[in-house]
């Protein structure tokens, strides 16, 4: 049922209170119940909205932001737009540092919002002065009246699905949830999420979604880093409660690339390369006897498609990443 029409003093009034959405076609070999929290129905397209929106607000509440100071931050995209959003209806300057992982797609629209975008090396390490973190500290040192949201270390992220995310999630499964299944970046999500849901029954289980090359699984399993795994996540966020999450899995970037798609073409649901990662972990849960006919499992899918349409959308960029192009999903 829609809602009643309404008239909303700004954008940001409609962040959160996304819809839970059965998945049909994508689960039908699959013991159980399950369920899409789709977060791309947020006005900036993604669940970073309730980050930037939730942070802020508490900086106001807190006198840290006077109008006309500035927010920096450092993003793959989705974060910053959020945070370039929230900015531009609050009146506050924008700097965002990113990687050159990123699309040009996103850099663009980061611009687009009014931010001013430094674009910095992927493969160096995180305490490197040219990496993303580092640029983002240096900037955030050098500008008076600024204010640095540091998200990979920021309990507020965590904070902000806390008060969010999962009492949606609750409300919406009628208190029923099983599972959560959920990709892990900054780690906010899943853990704020999890820490609600966990607080109401601790029954629940929080599986994590890890990509290869990240060091997350080997310490949720360990506690111990290991600067070998790879070339993914290069750093433990202290925005990760990996108390809460009860285990994780690998999930190769080729296999959740195909399975958005897949996504796309049998759910009508156009979702980006998390939301991707997130139904493979699903499939590989549920090779792995997690779920039964009584599960009712939750999936957090992160954001929208088309941030990535110069990338797993596009069937050059599949081929040149050396994946598979399956027929139906060309």
């Amino acid at each position: 049922m829609k809602k009643e029409l309404q008239v909303y003093d700004n954008i940001l009034q409609l962040v959160g209170d996304t819809p839970l959405i059965q998945l049909q076609k994508m689960t039908e070999d699959i013991s159980g119940t399950f369920y899409a929290k789709v977060e791309a129905f947020n006005p900036g397209h993604s669940a970073k909205d309730r980050v930037a929106h939730f942070i802020l607000s508490q900086a106001e509440e807190k006198g840290l932001l006077q109008p006309g100071d500035t927010i920096v931050e450092t993003t793959s995209g989705n974060t910053g737009f959020s945070i370039a959003m929230v900015s531009a209806v609050k009146g506050y300057k924008c700097i965002l540092a990113v990687s050159d992982k990123s699309s040009k797609d996103k850099i663009d629209m980061l611009r687009a919002m009014g931010a001013e975008v430094h674009v910095c090396p992927a493969n160096v390490a995180a305490d490197d002065p040219r990496s993303y973190y580092e640029v983002a500290k240096r900037i955030h040192l050098e500008t008076p009246g600024s204010i640095y949201i540091n998200q990979y270390f920021n309990e507020l992220n965590i904070d902000a699905h806390y008060h969010s995310t999962g009492p949606e999630i609750w409300k919406q499964t009628e208190g029923k949830i099983t599972h959560l299944v959920a990709c892990s970046g900054t780690g906010g999500t899943i853990s704020g999420t999890a820490r609600y849901l966990k607080e109401m029954n601790p029954e629940i289980k929080i599986l994590g979604i890890d990509a290869y090359g990240s060091v997350l699984k080997k310490y949720h399993e360990t506690r111990q880093f290991d600067e070998n795994e790879g070339l993914g996540k290069n750093l433990i966020p202290t925005a990760t409660d990996f108390d809460a999450i009860d285990e994780f899995v690998k999930v190769t970037d080729e296999s959740a690339a195909q399975m958005a798609r897949t996504i796309a073409k049998e759910e009508g649901l156009f979702v980006g390369y998390t939301s991707g990662a997130a139904m493979q972990g699903v499939k590989q849960y549920a090779l792995q006897g997690q779920f039964t006919k009584d599960s009712k499992v939750v999936v957090l899918f992160p954001d929208h498609g088309s941030r990535y349409m110069a990338k797993i959308y596009n069937d050059q960029w599949m081929e040149d990443q050396g994946f598979e192009l399956h027929e139906n999903l060309k």
